[in-house]
């Protein structure tokens, strides 16, 4: 009986889990008793001030994003230091304070600079490409890909990665398209908020290979339609799957019906309910309201 009910906990606990399972407990942070400062104001250092005059947005994001990792790669320096020199009690400060910052979210302002150009063109076959491509595909079963209750989310990061890196280094290799079909399904499927991101992708992928065996227009219609409720953009993709997309009959299918519900109602992207019945739901996706 024991074995019994400790088994359907575990269960249980993986079910709930299900967000992340990687880990399922984190350690508690221990409490220092050590010396602090102000972290805008810091005793006996100069701070500089920040210049707005004539900023841009990209300014700005690029000033906290230096910083960001400069602190960083500092506070990893100083451990380093006070490792070698021996002063141990600094370095327990330093390491707690870097676990602070690892638990930061360092936020994505600017998008768009995260996507590589769009005028990449898929030409040649490069086995080193199709290996990362296998790669990342591994990474994504591993990390729970289409088994919720098992998602991890650092494998899936991982995958992000490494389709990144195929793209990075061989951006002539006929992957790309693939590789980025898949960073846009993590991003949609696995990271919370990050659909603007997975749109992006998504257009590179058949941008890049306008004939990409992925559906990839019509992921993108639909995370435009029922998450970023963009209308237009979304009526706009649609009626690509038609014309480029139309060997899923269910995906065409789905688009014709959200062309002719958004055409005659505006607001239908926020009062749709996705249909019930099996034979009329889009294929290689899962479109929700948020």
């Amino acid at each position: 009986m024991r074995r019994t009910s400790a088994a359907l906990i575990t269960t249980c606990l993986l079910a709930c889990s299900a967000c992340n399972t990687d880990p399922l407990w984190e350690p508690k942070q221990r409490s220092l008793d050590a010396p602090t400062t102000s972290i805008s104001h810091p005793d006996g250092v100069d701070v500089p001030d920040i210049i707005l005059t004539d900023a841009s947005e990209v300014d700005l994001v690029e000033q906290v994003l230096a910083n960001r990792a400069a602190y960083f790669l500092s506070l990893e320096t100083l451990r380093n230091y006070y490792e070698e020199t021996g002063h141990h009690e600094k370095r327990t400060w330093a390491e707690a304070e870097l676990a602070d910052v690892r638990r930061i979210k360092p936020f994505r302002y600017i998008l768009s600079g995260e996507i590589p150009i769009e005028k990449l063109l898929p030409t040649d076959s490069i086995p080193e490409a199709d290996e990362l491509y296998d790669s990342g595909l591994a990474l994504m079963r591993e990390g729970g890909h289409g088994v919720p209750a098992l998602y991890r989310k650092g494998k899936m990061r991982d995958a992000l990665a490494t389709f990144r890196t195929l793209i990075a280094e061989h951006p002539s290799s006929d992957k790309i398209d693939d590789a980025a079909f898949q960073c846009g399904e993590i991003h949609r499927e696995y990271f919370k908020g990050e659909e603007e991101l997975a749109v992006r992708w998504y257009e590179r992928a058949f941008a890049w290979d306008p004939e990409t065996p992925h559906p990839a227009r019509f992921q993108a219609a639909v995370v435009y339609d029922l998450r970023l409720h963009d209308r237009d953009r979304a009526l706009e993709l649609y009626h690509a799957v038609i014309e480029m997309e139309n060997d899923e009959q269910s995906n065409v299918n789905f688009a014709l019906r959200r062309i002719g519900q958004l055409s005659e109602n505006p607001a239908g992207a926020q009062a749709f309910v996705p249909p019930s019945n099996e034979n009329t739901k889009p294929e290689n996706t899962r479109p929700q309201a948020p």
